[in-house]
Formats: structure tokens, C-alpha cells, sequence
């Protein structure tokens, strides 16, 4: 790809790419308040409709199972329609339920509700593709990294801020059981104005549009299933599931256990759990940085050891939150596995861009999926009647050890240059 940037300069809007790099970030933080934007308030929630500690679980379920499938389909329409108009049309029907879940009067329409609003969140996969188009190889992990992570910073400022709204609903006189449903009508309006700034100022490719340069001509139409055979992208699907999927899971859950554990009030609660988020602001630019270092160094290989070492330090980190017997100390654990469980994500994506150059859609959705089918996965223990919340973090945590061990034997290394790009990487098992 030509005129891909060689220097990151996060300060400037000059060009088509730095343009399209603060607004593709924005996009996905955007997407994240209506994503999220109904976990800071199940506490009210959850009392107006009257729900089990399994029907709160299985919406955690439902807010991420689809976004698996969705990531899937997303990747590939990149690589197919552009990330341009793929953003845009995501954009606009994933406002729909955001701004409609507020007619939801019971659980089972809450639920699909919460359904219908996960598709937004594939966003994250147009975000990493679209910066991945921009930006050359020796900075692409660091370009990634920082677009993910400030856009997961939305995570965070949903905690804080959805609260807030909802506070300030009440204010004017209206019920809780009213004031969380107009409340979500704030994130639909967020995604229809990023939607028409996504349109009016960015373009696929640095060159300029697919239809502008017939980009969409000289590639086949059809998927190329055969990347399913590459180990390393199980391997970094796994890996996102550990970092992602704990993370997506720890937005939905965070608010709840601070109420239920440490008896926090709702805001409260929302804080303490913002904070969480709020370390994407540079934890996960990061793990880009210094996976772009050390790969300039010991190649994909000290890449892969990287992220190996932070997926460890990740799971040592939940360990102790879970045992944690004061908010101090909690809030202090959390702050730490936090710090790796981000610079984990941000590794993960330093290394997917690589993988196969003329797929990085697909392999980037195939790899995203993987951090909601964690999610999801680890939803079912915080649904279950019979483990407690305390005991789901200690699962999650020695499954997280269990997966940098898998990372740690799987081989990265320096190949021949792929078609369409400046470095090309194959791996095995050790």
C-alpha cells in the first residue's frame, strides 16, 4: 500500500491518514456508550425488571455472543465494501435498538434487545482495519494499539458518565424506570453524528476510496477460508479471548460487583469501575509500543514473548483481585491486572497485522470474534446460580495463565515478504 505512514504523530489531524486515525478511534469509543451503556445501570435496572442473577447473566451473554458472528461478517465487509462504508452503515442500524431498548418492559425483550445492540460492537474491527491501511509495518502495532485502546477507553467513560445522565434524568423529575431508558437515547444520537463524520471525512485507503481506485476490482470476492489453517491465528484468537474477553466481561460485571461486594452505590460503583476502563487511555498503546520495539529487535519471535509475558502477569493480577477483602485492595488489583490485561490486547494486535497480508480483515474479525467468544464464555460463570463472582474472577484467572503457556510454545518468526506487504511472518508449535 502506498503513502502508508512511517511516524506516528498523535497531535496532528494533518493528511488522510491522521485524520481518519483520530476518527476511526472516536468511532469505536462512540460505539462503546451504546454498547455498554445500559451495565453501569443494572443495579436499577435489574430491580425495575425484576431480574435473576441468571436472566442479568445470560444479558451479559446476549451483549457479546452476537458481536461474535458480527466481527466475522464485519472483517470481511471491509475487505469487500471498504471500512468507509462499512462504518457507516454499522453505525446507522446499530443505532436502532440503542435508541429503541428503552421500550424493553420486560426480560425477554431486554434480552434481545441486548442482542440486536452487540452487533456494534464488530467496530473495533474497522477500527484496527482502517488503521491498519494507514499506517507501514514498522508502526502498525503502535497505530493499532493506540486507536484500540482509546477507543476501549470509551469502556471506561461509559461507567462514569452513563450514570451521570441518569442522575441528572432524575433530577428533572423523572422516575429511575424512566430515566435509564431516555438515558440511552444519548449514545444513539453520539453514533448518528460519528456516523455522518466517518462519511464526510475519511477514506478507505490513503490513495483514496475502493470505487475511487478500483481496489475492489483486482480482489476476489471470495472468502479465503484457508487462513482457519494458520495455528497462529487460534493461538491469537485465544490469547484475545484472555484480554478482550475478560475485559468486555469486567465492563458488564464491574458496577454490579462493587455493589454487591463493597456496597456501593450505583454512581459510586460506576466510578470505581470507569477507572478500570480508563487505563486504555496508554495501557494498551502500551503493549503496542513495546511490541513494536521488541519486534524491531527480536522479530516476531520476542513479539510472541511479549504478549505471552503480559497474558501471564494478566492472570496473576485476577488472582489477587479475587481474593481481594477490601475495595482498597481490590481497587488496587484491579488496577494492576488492568495495566497488563490491556498492554495485552494492544500486543495481540501488534502481532495480527502480520499474519496474512492479503486478509488482514479477515484474520483481524477471526481474531476480534475470539475476544467476544471469551466474553461470552466467561458470562455462563457469572450467570451460574451456584459459583459466586469472587470464584468466577479465580477460574478466569488460571485460564488466563493456562493460555500465555499456550502463546509461550507458539512460534513466531520472520518469513518471506507477503504479496502487498513490506514483512511477512509464518509460525509452528515448539
Amino acid at each position: 500500500m502506498k503513502n502508508q505512514l512511517t511516524k506516528l504523530n498523535i497531535f496532528s489531524l494533518k493528511g488522510i491518514q491522521m485524520r481518519t486515525f483520530h476518527i476511526t478511534w472516536l468511532m469505536f469509543f462512540v460505539c462503546f456508550f451504546g454498547w455498554f451503556g445500559l451495565a453501569p445501570l443494572m443495579p436499577t435496572i435489574r430491580a425495575e425488571l425484576h431480574l435473576t442473577k441468571a436472566m442479568v447473566g445470560n444479558t451479559i451473554i446476549a451483549s457479546v455472543a452476537s458481536t461474535i458472528i458480527a466481527r466475522l461478517i464485519i472483517g470481511k465487509l471491509c475487505d469487500t465494501w471498504g471500512p468507509r462504508k462499512t462504518a457507516v452503515r454499522l453505525l446507522l442500524v446499530g443505532s436502532l435498538p440503542v435508541f429503541l431498548v428503552g421500550l424493553a418492559h420486560d426480560y425477554t425483550t431486554f434480552l434481545l434487545f441486548r442482542l440486536a445492540i452487540g452487533v456494534i460492537g464488530a467496530s473495533f474491527v474497522i477500527t484496527q482495519f482502517h488503521t491498519s491501511m494507514m499506517f507501514a509495518p514498522n508502526i502498525k502495532g503502535t497505530a493499532n494499539a493506540i486507536t484500540g485502546g482509546w477507543g476501549n477507553l470509551g469502556g471506561g467513560v461509559t461507567n462514569m458518565v452513563m450514570p451521570l445522565i441518569f442522575a441528572a434524568i432524575v433530577g428533572f423529575g423523572y422516575t429511575k424506570a424512566e430515566a435509564w431508558r431516555y438515558a440511552m437515547i444519548v449514545p444513539g444520537v453520539m453514533m448518528l453524528i460519528i456516523a455522518f463524520i466517518y462519511y464526510k471525512f475519511t477514506k478507505d485507503t490513503p490513495e483514496g476510496n475502493y470505487d475511487e481506485i478500483g481496489y475492489t476490482k483486482s480482489k476476489s470476492g471470495k472468502t479465503d477460508w484457508t487462513v482457519l489453517a494458520d495455528w497462529r491465528i487460534w493461538a491469537l484468537t485465544m490469547a484475545y479471548a484472555m484480554c478482550f474477553g475478560m475485559e468486555i466481561t469486567f465492563d458488564n460485571v464491574a458496577s454490579l460487583h462493587f455493589v454487591d461486594s463493597f456496597h456501593l452505590s450505583q454512581s459510586s460503583a460506576g466510578f470505581w469501575a470507569g477507572i478500570f476502563g480508563f487505563m486504555n487511555i496508554f495501557a494498551r498503546a502500551l503493549g503496542g509500543v513495546v511490541s513494536d520495539k521488541v519486534g524491531g529487535k527480536f522479530g516476531m519471535r520476542g513479539k510472541g514473548l511479549l504478549l505471552a509475558c503480559v497474558l501471564l502477569l494478566e492472570g496473576c493480577g485476577l488472582l489477587l483481585f479475587a481474593q481481594a477483602g477490601s475495595l482498597v485492595a481490590a481497587i488496587s488489583f484491579m488496577l494492576m491486572f488492568a495495566l497488563f490485561l490491556k498492554m495485552s490486547n494492544g500486543a495481540t494486535y501488534g502481532i495480527v497485522p502480520f499474519i496474512n497480508a492479503k486478509n488482514v480483515g479477515l484474520v483481524s474479525g477471526i481474531v476480534g470474534a475470539g475476544g467476544n467468544l471469551g466474553g461470552m464464555l466467561f458470562g455462563f460463570l457469572f450467570k451460574s446460580a451456584t459459583i459466586t463472582y469472587i470464584q468466577a474472577f479465580t477460574y478466569i484467572g488460571y485460564t488466563v495463565i493456562v493460555v500465555s503457556l499456550i502463546i509461550l510454545i507458539t512460534r513466531f518468526r520472520r518469513d518471506a515478504v507477503t504479496e502487498g506487504s513490506t514483512q511477512g511472518v509464518v509460525a509452528g508449535v515448539a
